[in-house]
Parts: C-alpha cells; structure tokens; sequence
C-alpha cells in the first residue's frame, strides 16, 4: 500500500520563511464584520436610519482613526510574540513634542513630523533593545519605558501647550468627499502594514517568530533584529496617531494618550480582530474590523445613552466572549 502524504505548495520564489509564516488563519475577521453588521443594523432599528446619515458615519471613521493607526502598530508587534504598552504615553509626547516645534508657523511643519517620527522610532528601538539584549519581558519592559515618559511629561507639562498651524488642522478635520482625511490616513497605514507583513520578507520573518521563535532561530531567522523592528513599527505608528491627534487638538496635551486609553483599546481591538496574543497568526484585516466593532460599539451607547460603566463592562464582555470563540475554534481546528 502507497502512503499518499499531502504537501502544501509553496508560491514561486517562496522559501523557509513563507513555510514558517504559512499558517495565518483570517477566519476570526468574520466574527467582527458580522458583529458590525449586527450592531448596525440594531441601531437602524433603533433610531429609525439615523446611524446610517453621513455625519454619523463620517464621524465613526474620525473617531477611529487614531485608535485605527495604532492598533496597526500594535498588530505587527503582537504578531512577533511581543507587545506594547508605551504606545498611549508616546502618543502624549509626540503631540507635544510637534505642537512646540511647529509652534504654529506652516515652516516648522515639516521638521515637527520628522522630529515626531524620529523620536517614536527611537523609543521603539529602546523598546526592543530592552526586550531583546537585556532579556526583559515585553510587558514589563514596555511598561518601565512608559512610566519613565510619563515621569518626563508630568516633571514638564501641567496642561496644553505649543500650537499648530492651521494649514495642519486639514489633516483632522477635512474630507475629500464623503471620507475624512483622518480615515484615509489610518487606511494607507494599514494597507502598508498589510503589504509589510504579505509581500516582504520582514514580514515573513514577523509571522515565523511570532509562531515559534526558537524554529525560527534554527532556521537563519535573526529573531532579534525582527522583534526590534516590529517595536519601531508600532512606535512610528504610534507618532502618526500622536500627529493626527494633535491635529485635532490644535495644540499638545500630555494626557492625549492616556484619556483615549489608547494602550489597552488597542490591543482590544487586535484580539478582537482575531489576532493571537502568543503571536504568529492573525493580521491587519481583523484588527480593521476590531476598531470599527469598538467604534460602532461606542454609537450604540450612544444612541441608548449608556453609562460609561456600563460601557466597560460590555466592551470587556464582548471582547472575552471574543477570545472564548477564538480559543475553542483553535481547538477544534
């Protein structure tokens, strides 16, 4: 008797890493799109069409758009096995940090993104260097270096300071149609993220050590280098949130960051996407429809006029029953 033995096929040019990062389940992502549709269609039911208005729903991209851009970082970091709890401190900083340089001359605009992007990617490399030499774990690791934000934040600011130019409101505030400008910038960093971790060989390198890091150590894979990589990802990513906020604003807050709870509702958001929190199956298409479930989630309280309470325990509700699916699938799987 011949032993017939499947072998999945490898695309042209593939190579170890693509074996490695092969096994990326996306089913989760309906779970999400079918909860939106469900919610959306409570809230026709319930405000006879008034969820479905432009306003409305321009107002939802707005609103998770900030929320969207990091969940993004969030889902590249989470995807290499670690994690990021820096990211709502970042955000206060970077909106301070362009706020007083650009100081609201149209000049200084220029300079206070780069300085913004510079600045988180450097707080990403501290991250990852942390996790990676020094052998600290990402929770605590990320953590230590948001309290020492913190500390500088609370040592210099007491409230609001610096301005933007009001060239730079547009980002925030503006549409180009029916779609705020906000909502086209969260979606080009999520396409780009998506192409990261489809198309190139980082990402592949992201999936294999987030699936089995010390496989991917065997294999040539420097895990390293990727888990340091994925962290500057999610800090820059968090310095774009930062910008499109301060944008907003018209002005730098120091508690920006913390007041959206921008650490913990993104990591929501990716683990209702779908993602795994041991890393290595997931992407960046759940995390999309995890932020529009948080966002959607929030007009529904709205609309009932619920409580803020009660808001928390049914978003923390809705994201166990989340991860009790996603777990019992995996078994069944």
């Amino acid at each position: 008797m011949t032993e017939q033995i499947k072998v999945r096929r490898v695309p042209a040019g593939g190579s170890i890493l693509q074996r490695l990062s092969g096994d990326r389940p996306a089913r989760p992502v309906y779970l999400a799109l079918a909860l939106l549709i469900l919610l959306g269609w409570l809230l026709v039911a319930l405000d006879g069409g008034q969820f479905v208005s432009l306003e409305n729903i321009v107002g939802i991209q707005q609103r998770s758009a900030a929320l969207g851009i990091v969940a993004v970082g969030q889902t590249v970091v989470i995807l290499a096995g670690s994690l990021d709890l820096s990211v709502a401190y970042l955000i206060s900083l970077n909106s301070l940090v362009a706020a007083e340089i650009m100081a609201g001359g149209d000049g200084a605009v220029l300079p206070g993104v780069t300085t913004v992007l510079v600045v988180s990617a450097l707080v990403g490399l501290v991250n990852g260097l942390i996790i990676t030499r020094l052998r600290v774990h990402a929770f605590i690791a990320t953590l230590g270096v948001a309290l020492i934000i913190r500390g500088l934040l609370d040592q210099r600011y007491d409230g609001p300071a610096g301005s933007v130019p009001a060239s730079f409101l547009h980002i925030g505030y503006d549409r180009i149609g029916p779609v705020p400008v906000s909502a086209l910038l969260w979606a080009a960093v999520a396409v780009s993220a998506w192409f990261l971790l489809s198309r190139t060989r980082l990402g592949y390198r992201i999936y294999a050590v987030g699936g089995d890091a010390e496989v991917a150590r065997l294999s040539g894979v420097r895990t390293g280098r990727v888990v340091v990589a994925a962290h500057v990802i999610c800090s820059v990513c968090a310095g774009i949130a930062g910008l499109l906020l301060v944008s907003r604003l018209a002005a730098g807050a120091p508690t920006v960051g913390t007041d959206g709870g921008y650490d913990l509702e993104s990591i929501a958001a990716v683990v209702l996407g779908g993602t795994a929190l041991a890393g290595g199956r997931g992407g960046v298409a759940g995390t999309v429809g995890g932020v529009l479930l948080l966002a959607v989630l929030d007009s529904v309280f709205n609309q009932l006029e619920v409580d803020s309470f009660a808001k928390d325990v049914v978003r923390g509700v809705v994201l166990v029953a989340a991860l009790a699916i996603y777990a019992r699938r995996r078994r069944t799987a």
